[in-house]
């Protein structure tokens, strides 16, 4: 190295060396040793209202309260004229109402205009009492394969329907709640089938509330379940569960229902809502069967 270059060299490492001291790159730069403190992810867990045993709502909420289930997701139908019954069950209880699952009439790509009327009357009166219980949001899929005659699947049906969703998220907005898009199997809904896409769905709506959902057993045809809740990021409002191969409770399944990896994008995510039980039983035992898959749930949970 000859004279002038080793000055240069001099010149840059001693810059260096004073930025990297200054009080500006300091609090910019924080140590790469001290490691940052993301916050602790709960896992907060929901039955549908037929999950835990009991003859008797008070019965099945007395169960939910002593295995530690915070969340209850019911039907939507005929919510309206629940939402009393909900408020005075719950009155006391560490439990609140989570989503509403479906239960309106008609949907929102019917191309019958009663059909569709019928839908959009039936659907906000269930997101009203949904918000009068305090719900996360109300879950919809815009159209199940054998509903017809539906729109095209097209461009132009998109962008109708992102208009329509706006509409419904500002109207949900005004009522305290949400519109939850639910994505399922091509098996039971061409249209809507990826997480990803739900949440690109939710984006393109333009309203706070629109959100979408994933469900684990529907998940089955995602390439990963972790990719997918990932892609959902801020627009994940719902998650549901069940065996990962015959859609039963948890665990039921046996070595496939794994869901280490979608846990861990919950976790990264820094997700705040619910994983709630929509599933069948294949055992006898209702009650040591969900308690198991209870338990199945959080260790895998720690485990993500």
């Amino acid at each position: 190295m000859n004279r002038r270059n080793f000055l240069k060299t001099s010149a840059v490492s001693g810059t260096a060396l004073a930025l990297a001291s200054s009080p500006l790159i300091s609090s910019c730069c924080p140590k790469q040793t001290e490691e940052a403190k993301k916050p602790e992810t709960k896992l907060n867990i929901s039955f549908q209202e037929w999950t835990a045993p009991g003859e008797t709502l008070s019965q099945r909420l007395d169960f939910m309260e002593e295995l530690g289930v915070t969340g209850l997701e019911p039907g939507g139908r005929d919510l309206a004229d629940r939402v009393d019954e909900f408020k005075k069950a719950l009155d006391g209880r560490d439990i609140k109402i989570s989503a509403i699952c479906a239960g309106f009439d008609g949907f929102i790509l019917a191309e019958d205009h009663a059909e569709k009327a019928q839908f959009d009357e039936t659907y906000r009166r269930i997101l009203a009492a949904a918000g009068e219980l305090g719900s996360t949001g109300v879950i919809m899929v815009p159209a199940f394969n054998g509903q017809t005659p539906c729109r095209p699947h097209t461009l132009e049906t998109r962008k109708w329907l992102t208009e329509q969703l706006h509409e419904l998220g500002e109207y949900a907005i005004s009522c305290g709640t949400t519109v939850i898009l639910e994505p399922l199997n091509r098996g039971e809904a061409f249209f809507l089938r990826q997480v990803s896409d739900a949440a690109a769905l939710c984006r393109e709506a333009d309203s706070e509330g629109v959100k979408c959902m994933g469900d684990f057993w529907h998940m089955m045809e995602e390439t990963s379940d972790y990719a997918a809740f990932i892609a959902a990021g801020k627009y994940l409002q719902h998650v549901h569960i069940a065996s990962r191969g015959e859609r039963k409770t948890p665990g039921e399944d046996g070595e496939r229902d794994c869901y280490v990896d979608g846990f861990r994008a919950l976790k990264e995510i820094n997700y705040p809502h619910y994983v709630s039980f929509e599933c069948g039983l294949r055992s006898e035992d209702r009650a040591a069967t969900v308690t198991a898959a209870v338990e199945l749930i959080r260790r895998q949970w720690e485990m993500a």
